[in-house]
């Protein structure tokens, strides 16, 4: 698995020889398929659709995560389940990295006072916070193995600036509003896990491909509307105000809520492929980001519906 998340990457469950859940597939031996064999594994050896006749290419014949015989390289049946990520350390990696997020966050909203005569000054921390997080996160998202301290000190780093600028929203814009962006991220958390699980939701290659490219074109317009405002003055091309920027806000949260659905896909394909405990880590990073993505659209949205009042 590699970490997934809104803003840098979505490279996914993966090892040298595939993408878990649209290439490569759970094998006879992998813990997603020999241990189901005689269970009615629909996928283990035979084609339920082939009147028993063995398929000409199973789908789901290679695991990502299955070790290679080093003499005849042919894949070893897994000898213990041991090692192996589960649900709960997904939970409690997450739980962890969210929860430095939340306490550094309350931290900067108590600590860096947004009057007058200190927002200049918070907002500065806020920002170097911001800039060295980014940093962080984009070493994370290229390394090939999860480092649990980079991954804490960009969680802590990011609620330094989420706590400042939600101060700012909230004291300064829309009172209430922080509440009201934590609110509307946890709908969307649940709402997106409760259409994944019911299968209204299907994340396959299809789906991949049109997240990628409306991430692509919605960060390009973001990065555009930056340098308008940079070098123009004033709010740049109008996404970030206005009805436009209501707008381009829905897109946001939707596009975040897509990255949700993408991050329960990888977990459930690492879990399924027997993917190494210690990447658990990086589906808590990936969830992260990709939960602070809508934070933070949740937040601009509001700020820009009380600007208009």
């Amino acid at each position: 698995m590699r970490s997934s998340n809104p803003v840098f990457s979505r490279r996914g469950f993966s090892r040298d020889n595939g993408y878990a859940g649209f290439g490569a597939q759970p094998q006879a031996g992998g813990p997603a398929a020999a241990t189901q064999t005689h269970q009615g594994n629909p996928y283990a050896q035979g084609n339920p659709y082939g009147g028993g006749q063995a398929p000409t290419a199973n789908p789901y014949a290679t695991n990502p995560y299955a070790q290679q015989d080093a003499q005849y390289g042919a894949p070893q049946a897994p000898v213990t389940t041991s090692g192996r990520m589960t649900m709960d350390d997904v939970v409690m990696r997450t739980a962890t990295t969210l929860g430095t997020l939340v306490v550094t966050a309350a931290i900067a909203w108590a600590l860096l006072p947004v009057d007058d005569a200190n927002i200049s000054k918070s907002y500065g921390i806020a920002i170097g916070a911001g800039l060295i997080a980014m940093v962080l996160g984009l070493v994370q998202a290229f390394k090939r193995k999860a480092s649990p301290a980079l991954i804490l000190t960009y969680a802590a780093l990011e609620g330094v600036f989420l706590g400042v600028v939600s101060s700012v929203v909230d004291n300064r814009i829309a009172s209430g509003a922080a509440m009201q962006a934590v609110l509307g991220t946890m709908a969307v958390f649940i709402g997106v896990l409760v259409a994944y699980k019911a299968g209204w939701i299907r994340v396959n290659r299809r789906f991949y491909g049109f997240v990628m490219a409306a991430a692509m074109g919605f960060l390009l317009l973001t990065a555009v509307n930056l340098l308008f405002m940079v070098f123009g003055g004033g709010d740049g091309l109008g996404f970030r105000s206005g009805g436009l920027g209501i707008v381009f806000g829905i897109v946001g949260i939707l596009l975040g809520a897509c990255f949700l659905a993408l991050d329960f896909k990888q977990v459930e394909d690492g879990i399924a492929y027997g993917a190494p405990k210690e990447e658990a880590w990086l589906a808590a990073f990936g969830l992260t980001m990709t939960l602070v993505w809508i934070y933070m659209e949740f937040l601009r949205l509001i700020a820009i519906f009380s600007g208009n009042d």
